[in-house]
């Protein structure tokens, strides 16, 4: 996680909020292939306090719904309700097909990958890093 830290403190990184490392490191993965930076945190607790610390704050967030610590709805809520992140864009990436949550988009596992960096390319824009 280190290094994770040290990407997103260079540029305007794309933020994944997954509590499966294997999921959290092929999206990371699957981002910096397309010319993104990523960095990866465990449950929506480390992500605000990451994002109360972070010089720079990302150009998007891939959020996770069932994670222990913090799920995802309650870290969307706490994020809406604090003006300095509320304007981050949230894709959500759930299991949980029909899962309901104010995000910009919500897509289901398992990923289809050209469907979902088409979308990060919408909200993050072209290729960062």
């Amino acid at each position: 996680m280190d290094r994770d830290r040290d990407l997103i403190s260079k540029s305007a990184a794309i933020l994944i909020v997954e509590d499966d490392e294997d999921a959290r490191s092929a999206l990371a993965e699957v981002l910096e292939m397309s010319g993104y930076a990523a960095v990866g945190v465990s449950n929506g607790l480390e992500a605000l306090g990451y994002l109360k610390d972070s010089q720079q704050l990302p150009s998007l967030i891939i959020l996770d719904l069932m994670m222990h610590g913090m799920d995802g709805w309650e870290f969307r809520r706490l994020q809406k309700r604090d003006s300095k992140l509320a304007h981050i864009p949230v894709i959500v990436v759930t299991a949980l097909n029909g899962a309901r949550i104010d995000a910009n988009e919500i897509m289901v596992k398992p990923l289809d990958i050209e469907s979902f960096l088409g979308v990060v390319k919408q909200y993050a824009g072209g290729q960062r890093g």
